[in-house]
């Protein structure tokens, strides 16, 4: 079961797809669906989503060094989001400034959940507006959705756009990040990916692979059960190790080598199941759109000689926490 996640992360984020179980996860999944259908994601691909790109390159590009992290991966995902939202530009800061507290919400609870009420009244206000005035955006997809008669609900809207900032936000960046420092840590696979474009989808599953940026979920036993050899009561807690997973050396060969060109293999990065991430094929968009600018915009990219070695860290999600590059200015 994942009601589990409801009992840990509910009060921030409502009760949202991740913590539901059939038969109401198939109904409400059905409902919010259509707002990730291939036409739409190609059509923020176009106009959305390399604009945000190329504005952040932008802001970098003429000095010759950069901190991809602070200055790309963090800043990209919750940009395209809010586009995406089509919130009015003189809110995305403030959006994204409750965006980072809303997901810090592990760390500091109560500036998380101050985080979430300010952005169910934000919410509100723009699902208000959708209804009266509806436009060409995700609010107003999510307002206008009918299947089989029904509608979402604004606690059902609320709850899958807070949804969003962890899932939208915090994996992709992260996992942005984890793909550039494999690249750029494996500087011949980075040249192989600049004369070869056509690995960069091979080199986006790999990087999910290699490090995905969420390492467990938690689910609750139904039933008892004997698991790996071990047994497991009805109602208690597992962690699922997703990144265990991921280097399971029966199904992935020399598993803790980064290879882009490694044969393709379904890995666990988002999920699998009727759980299954509903934003991967935009996050798997996202990563390609930023790698092809990066890679046409920057020649010479390498890590900065001068600054740390970057590592990836963290004990659940997982990143670079900084990654200093150089490049031709």
């Amino acid at each position: 079961s994942s009601s589990v996640v409801d009992e840990v992360m509910g009060q921030v984020l409502g009760h949202s797809l991740v913590a539901m179980d059939e038969p109401q996860h198939r109904a409400y999944r059905a409902l919010v669906a259509p707002a990730f259908r291939p036409k739409l994601l190609a059509q923020w691909e176009e106009v959305l989503v390399r604009r945000v790109v190329d504005e952040l390159v932008d802001s970098f590009a003429p000095a010759g060094r950069a901190d991809l992290v602070r200055q790309l991966t963090f800043a990209f995902p919750v940009r395209v989001i809010a586009r995406i939202l089509g919130l009015p530009e003189s809110d995305v800061q403030q959006f994204q400034r409750w965006s980072i507290e809303l997901i810090s919400a592990v760390v500091n609870w109560d500036r998380g959940l101050a985080a979430s009420d300010a952005l169910r009244a934000y919410f509100a206000v723009q699902v208000t507006d959708r209804r009266a005035h509806p436009r060409d955006d995700l609010i107003s997809e999510l307002v206008a959705t009918v299947v089989d008669g029904e509608r979402l609900g604004d606690e059902e809207i609320f709850a899958f756009l807070l949804l969003l900032l962890p899932a939208g936000v915090e994996t992709t960046y992260r996992s942005l990040g984890n793909l550039l420092l494999a690249l750029l840590t494996h500087p011949d696979q980075l040249e192989a990916l600049r004369s070869h474009p056509d690995l960069l989808q091979g080199a986006i599953e790999e990087g999910l692979r290699w490090e995905p940026p969420l390492l467990l979920i938690a689910r609750r036993c139904v039933r008892d059960t004997r698991l790996g050899g071990v047994d497991v009561d009805a109602g208690q807690m597992l962690n699922v190790f997703v990144a265990a997973a991921n280097r399971d050396e029966r199904r992935f060969p020399d598993p803790d080598r980064f290879d882009i060109t490694r044969p393709p293999v379904p890995h666990l990065a988002f999920g699998s199941g009727v759980h299954t991430c509903l934003g991967m094929h935009l996050a798997r968009m996202e990563s390609r759109v930023a790698i092809t600018a990066l890679l046409e915009r920057l020649d010479d990219l390498r890590l900065d000689p001068e600054a740390p070695t970057p590592r990836i860290v963290g004990t659940i999600l997982r990143s670079p926490d900084a990654l200093p590059v150089r490049f031709a200015a």
